[in-house]
């Protein structure tokens, strides 16, 4: 029985191979490994794209977001880090790196439930917080969770009336759009992974930081670099998470495929959501009329024990799913004691127990999406 991967990068790789292969040829002949050329084209095709000011590369996402708020630390602060009694707004319903990257830049996570239907944060339940706590909280962190945008104009207005920076976490969602504007160019500055799996991936780790804001792009291009514009005599605590010529070439590669590979995710996901209408027991990942969902993950859900029952009949016949993300991060120990839970968090507890992501590949044959979309029938039907 033929395997049907949630991703396949091998497929990808040979459909865009002469453009990818060219370009790592011409960094073997240049041999500038490190800030080679190919890293400031990136950025300034980048910054073109989503229509900002400033790109910068990093290492990979999570450094990226570590960056950006450190320098938006030594900005609001004017120290090198956030005290522990500084709040940063953000959900719990997304990968590690989000929460950690607070903790790192010295303020405490503040987790707010998500909205049910899109997977994103709940605003106004971040309204009911910041009524009850204005002067803590510094900045929110809106995750733009499996591709789908968050409420964005409503969380800029949130921002404008308690003084709040804003840093979109768009790891998810390279390509995506809210009312008309990329995301990662709404807020104080926004924050790319190119990991190999995401819309827009490399061959290894490499991340991106966005930003119009000319202080931030300019502290953040001295963090990445050991804290200095000068590395022999430095400014700041810096790291070394400079993206590295060699992905820089390959993510400028791929480039110019994202918006083709992005509409061949939706159209996926118009076949997914036509033909599991309606299922018995199933619920469909929802879509909002200002957004523009580029589907990093197409996300179902299904009742309490039926998701790992339906995961178990879909592996047996071949077929590759995905908990995105089984563990909410409040519920992880490095958060106990660090991250703080002002409310209950049910639906952020409930959605890893029901959710189950599908193979999305923007390549994928027919052939395997009506595969896909029988067996999930089939088990539905069955009453299992």
């Amino acid at each position: 029985m033929k395997q049907i991967p949630m991703l396949d990068l091998r497929l990808e790789y040979e459909y865009m191979k002469n453009d990818i292969d060219a370009a790592i040829g011409k960094c073997l002949e240049h041999q500038k490994w490190i800030l080679g050329p190919e890293v400031k084209e990136l950025e300034e095709k980048i910054a073109d794209y989503l229509g900002v000011k400033h790109c910068i590369g990093a290492s990979s996402g999570t450094e990226a977001l570590v960056l950006a708020l450190r320098s938006l630390a030594i900005i609001r602060k004017g120290q090198e880090y956030f005290d522990k009694t500084d709040e940063i707004i953000t959900t719990p319903f997304t990968f590690t790196a989000t929460g950690d990257a607070v903790l790192r830049s010295g303020a405490t996570p503040v987790f707010i439930d998500i909205d049910p239907a899109t997977y994103n944060i709940d605003t106004k339940k971040m309204r009911e917080y910041l009524v009850s706590h204005p002067s803590r909280v510094v900045g929110i962190i809106p995750v733009h969770l499996y591709g789908q945008s968050c409420e964005m104009d409503e969380i800029m207005k949130i921002a404008r009336e308690h003084n709040l920076f804003v840093l979109e976490d768009v790891a998810q969602a390279f390509g995506g759009m809210w009312n008309g504007k990329r995301l990662g160019a709404i807020g104080t500055a926004g924050t790319f992974s190119f990991f190999p799996s995401k819309n827009l991936g490399g061959f290894g780790d490499s991340g991106l930081v966005s930003t119009n804001d000319d202080t931030i792009a300019g502290l953040v291009r001295m963090l990445l670099k050991h804290g200095g514009k000068d590395k022999y005599n430095v400014d700041h605590i810096g790291y070394n998470a400079r993206l590295d010529t060699l992905q820089a070439a390959i993510v400028l590669a791929k480039l110019k495929y994202v918006d083709e590979m992005n509409e061949g995710r939706r159209k996926i996901a118009e076949i997914y959501n036509r033909e599991l209408a309606g299922t018995d027991g199933l619920s469909l990942p929802s879509s909002l009329a200002f957004a523009s969902h580029v589907y990093h993950q197409y996300t179902i859900r299904l009742a309490k024990g039926k998701r790992d029952d339906l995961q178990k009949f879909l592996a047996e016949k071949q077929i590759s799913t995905m908990v995105y993300y089984p563990v909410p991060l409040h519920k992880m120990k490095v958060f106990e004691g660090r991250g703080k839970s002002p409310y209950p968090l049910p639906e952020s507890e409930r959605a890893p127990k029901e959710v189950l992501s599908l193979p999305v590949e923007p390549l994928m044959q027919s052939g395997d999406l009506t595969s896909v979309v029988s067996v999930i029938k089939t088990f539905c039907s069955s009453g299992k």
